[in-house]
């Protein structure tokens, strides 16, 4: 639905520089310049409080000799682990690891019936990133307890 441009109302707001968003903007200069970097910060500062309040334990020093109590497997195999590992069911963390992929795959098919940009007309995109977001959390909980 395109904005009533002769409306009063929004042209008071667009002549103090609000309301563009409400019917859709350029991406270039407001997004782009302004809240992009702001956002890319927030995270970046985000990641290093993390790191500084909860730094990762050192462990001791490896032995060839001596078998470890827990066996990691390589990096790429982890986020597979840590959902076999968090899940209690062996079957519910296989089908897990099959509905990420195919969750992900599904996104942009639900997302293109929907024109709008606001997450908050979008129900099923604001649902699913909030829904992916308390998992990855979760899990990245989960992990983080000992074996």
């Amino acid at each position: 639905m395109y904005p009533n441009l002769r409306d009063p109302v929004l042209r008071l707001q667009l002549g103090k520089g609000l309301g563009h968003n409400t019917y859709g903007e350029p991406a270039w200069p407001n997004d782009l310049l302004y809240m992009f970097p702001i956002c890319i910060l927030a995270i970046v500062f985000l990641g290093f409080g993390q790191a500084v309040g909860m730094p990762i334990e050192v462990g001791e020093p490896a032995d060839p000799f001596a078998t470890p109590l827990e066996i990691l497997p390589e990096w790429f195999l982890l986020p597979a682990f840590e959902i076999l590992r968090a899940v209690p069911n062996k079957l519910l963390g296989i089908g897990a690891m099959i509905a990420i992929p195919v969750g992900l795959a599904t996104v942009p098919i639900l997302e293109a019936a929907n024109p709008f940009a606001n997450p908050i007309r979008r129900p099923v995109g604001t649902w699913l990133f909030i829904a992916g977001l308390v998992v990855s959390l979760a899990l990245g909980y989960l992990s983080a307890l000992p074996l």
